[in-house]
């Protein structure tokens, strides 16, 4: 991914044959930092804003929103278990209070994350998708081959494929985003200062709404990216984003 400088490992150390042969460099520091930051934030920041979202388990579109009017999702209840949420137990100052001092994090280090990306060139080089890679027939071949679970080998594991591009550039660049505007739009001391926020999303109750569907669509990418982490091999995964050095898995035989 980030300066795949392959380091040769001495012969004496060489695995059996079969097993990976090689270690690339593959995650820069900054980009090690912040997702390891970032894990933590945006779990407290899920967990507390479910618990924000029992205090009025309603969504609405629109500039109004209360218990009368009609709303296009409604539980009964506290839909959250306390598992799920912080704090356990229903307690909405709190919970708000988590959520604010969290957004904070996500902020900061998504503008620092994206700023260090575009100057090392790790957006351009790494992220951006290239022309022959969104073809649909691109595409469909790397779908098929993420449900056969046949993932890429030998330098091709270096670098994302389309499915990962796509889905980093979804995160990073719409959902994140947008939440952290929604998220200022819900804060009427926010309003008073940019009132195009209000605009914009065409009501604090539609950021509401937009905010919890980005927060949805989040926990769906963390759930599968976990998934695909245990499928590829967690220990070389997780290690290569501790250490930045990722053991390189050998090509298949050809049959």
């Amino acid at each position: 991914m980030d300066e795949a400088a392959v380091i040769a490992e001495p012969a004496e150390a060489l695995p059996p044959a079969g097993a990976p042969r090689r270690i690339a460099y593959r995650h820069r520091l900054p980009t090690r930092i912040w997702h390891w930051v970032n894990a933590l934030v945006v779990f407290v920041m899920l967990m507390s804003g479910l618990m924000i979202f029992n205090a009025h388990p309603r969504l609405y579109w629109g500039a109004y929103g209360a218990n009368f009017d009609h709303s296009w999702l409604h539980f009964t209840g506290r839909p959250m278990p306390g598992w799920a949420t912080i704090p356990s137990t229903y307690n909405l100052a709190a919970a708000r209070r988590w959520h604010l001092a969290f957004a904070w994090p996500l902020v900061v280090g998504l503008v620092l994350f994206l700023l260090t990306s575009f100057i090392n060139r790790h957006a351009q080089r790494d992220l951006a998708p290239r022309a022959n890679e969104v073809r649909p027939r691109h595409v469909w071949h790397d779908i098929v081959q993420h449900a056969r679970l046949r993932f890429p080998r030998g330098e091709a594991a270096l670098n994302y494929n389309i499915l990962q591009k796509l889905s980093y550039v979804a995160v990073i660049f719409v959902l994140l985003p947008l939440m952290i505007l929604t998220g200022l739009t819900m804060s009427p001391a926010v309003d008073a200062a940019w009132p195009w926020l209000l605009d914009l999303f065409q009501g604090r109750q539609s950021a509401r709404s937009i905010h919890f569907l980005c927060a949805m669509a989040l926990l769906a990418f963390i759930i599968v990216h976990l998934v695909m982490v245990v499928l590829a091999g967690p220990i070389n995964e997780v290690r290569s984003m501790i250490t930045g050095r990722f053991r390189i898995p050998p090509e298949r035989a050809p049959r």
